[in-house]
């Protein structure tokens, strides 16, 4: 399925989660067959061949393409959740969002050093997210091969936030 039969099946939804903020939501992609495997196949076309250990996917749209990311490339899957939500030890990382401030945790045995990991989640917008994430693999020594979101809102400049990264985006607003 070309990308754009998937734009085609993300839907714009104004001001959510506050006023002015175009919300672009994949449900309905993720919905369709067709489309959820579609997507699924472009992040392991992409990331194949880069002897990924793990993916790391961000709460919560991340799982959703992070999970059976990893499964097809034979990677263990690691979670990056929001204060609270992990058992056992945690590092956390504060981050800015295009309309507020949020942080994010991870276990702080989630990977080991050196291991390769791949960060996915839905979209890269100002990039807060993804450089929180990438901070806190860092301190665990993770060698990070890259980020694959399948959104990027390009005029937000997320990419940016993420220097020395390896960014890839299918589909750009």
């Amino acid at each position: 399925m070309p990308t754009t039969a998937l734009e085609s099946l993300i839907r714009p939804i104004p001001d959510f989660p506050i006023p002015g903020i175009l919300f672009r939501d994949i449900t309905p992609l993720l919905a369709d067959p067709n489309g959820f495997k579609s997507t699924i196949d472009l992040f392991v076309d992409h990331y194949k061949h880069h002897q990924i250990d793990a993916v790391v996917g961000i709460e919560a749209r991340g799982y959703m393409i992070g999970a059976p990311v990893a499964y097809a490339l034979g990677a263990g899957f690691v979670p990056v959740r929001k204060p609270g939500k992990l058992p056992g030890k945690t590092y956390t990382e504060e981050y800015a969002l295009e309309y507020g401030t949020n942080a994010l945790q991870i276990h702080a045995d989630a990977v080991s050093h050196g291991q390769r990991v791949v960060i996915l989640d839905d979209l890269l917008a100002t990039g807060g997210t993804i450089a929180a994430t990438a901070r806190l693999l860092t301190k665990l020594g993770a060698e990070i091969v890259g980020c694959g979101v399948l959104i990027e809102l390009a005029a937000l400049n997320g990419r940016a936030a993420l220097p020395g990264l390896d960014v890839k985006s299918f589909i750009s607003y």
